[in-house]
């Protein structure tokens, strides 16, 4: 796959394409469909299929502090369009400049001028443009001038996650802040995943028998409610079965919210500094206090002990 940062990045020579055009941050079953869509159409045609993307997300731009949680990095994202056949993606940096083209002017800078699309696929509810003024109508509209297709695909997807609500990014980030994290799952396909570069802490996991990589997350992370989670740690190419705590750690006075996981039965590890990933797979438990630190200790190991079974149960990723 090509990665573009930016229309500059775009080589010279690049022809015909399908297009399609989000934030698909999570990259969730409802935007699957979209992007497999695109990818056919994509074939059927014989050109490339891209994804334009954003960053930052545009409602940190519009309405400044406003930046939801990511899901998922753009790095991760493009590793997903992957998989799903994609073959550029085309990150455009949303600027204050560039939050006032009219979608006349998108339409033009962008698809025609950039990317020649061939087709355009797009959800019903698509908006873009200086005050989000674009419509898929007017797209239409505007491939009949620079000659493409618009193609629009229901992504309505739902599922037992969040009642049956239409599965969405927003959904999702609700579901993760709740601590939710097989809802996500269903919602995306997938665990949900936290990434970031191992850091020194207390160390006194370690000292517990317990010791745990505390992963630093990249900004603006989804990061799960306070407790403990099974899962698997992600590091130097391996998947190891992981018990998961997120919180501030007020057995101890703590005040900073982290992530630690510990990689289960595995006292080797030499992890600082890497970057790692961790996937979520099952809630265990809240963040308690405990009344003293022998108690703490049990419910650690009976901890480790049905994450091992949780993780033992589920499908390795």
């Amino acid at each position: 796959m090509q990665r573009w940062r930016g229309m500059e990045d775009i080589p010279q020579d690049w022809g015909r394409s399908v297009v399609t055009i989000g934030s698909y941050d999570g990259v969730h079953r409802g935007h699957q469909l979209i992007i497999r869509h695109t990818v056919d159409r994509a074939r059927e045609l014989g050109v490339p299929a891209v994804v334009v993307t954003f960053d930052p997300h545009p409602s940190e731009v519009v309405r400044p502090g406003s930046h939801p949680p990511l899901i998922s990095p753009h790095h991760r994202r493009a590793e997903l369009m992957t998989e799903l056949g994609v073959d550029a993606v085309l990150i455009l940096p949303f600027t204050t400049e560039f939050s006032k083209l009219s979608p006349a002017e998108f339409v033009g800078k962008v698809l025609v001028d950039k990317l020649h699309a061939k087709a355009v696929v797009e959800g019903p509810n698509f908006r873009f443009g200086h005050r989000a003024a674009g419509t898929v109508d007017f797209l239409a509209e505007q491939g009949k001038i620079y000659d493409f297709e618009v193609e629009v695909v229901d992504l309505y997807v739902s599922g037992e996650a969040g009642g049956g609500e239409p599965f969405s990014s927003t959904l999702t980030r609700r579901l993760i802040a709740e601590g939710e994290v097989e809802g996500a799952a269903e919602i995306l396909g997938r665990p949900h995943r936290v990434e970031g570069v191992v850091v020194g802490g207390a160390r006194r996991g370690r000292e517990l028998g317990f010791p745990t990589a505390n992963v630093e997350t990249l900004p603006h992370t989804a990061i799960p409610a306070d407790g403990v989670y099974a899962g698997w740690l992600h590091a130097q190419d391996e998947a190891m079965p992981a018990a998961i705590s997120i919180g501030t750690n007020p057995q101890f006075g703590g005040t900073e919210r982290t992530v630690e996981a510990y990689a289960i039965d595995r006292v080797d590890l030499d992890l600082y500094g890497l970057h790692v990933a961790v996937d979520f797979l099952s809630f265990v438990r809240g963040q308690a206090k405990f009344d003293s630190l022998e108690a703490l200790m049990e419910q650690m190991a009976a901890d480790v002990r049905r994450c091992k079974e949780l993780v033992a149960a589920a499908e390795r990723p």
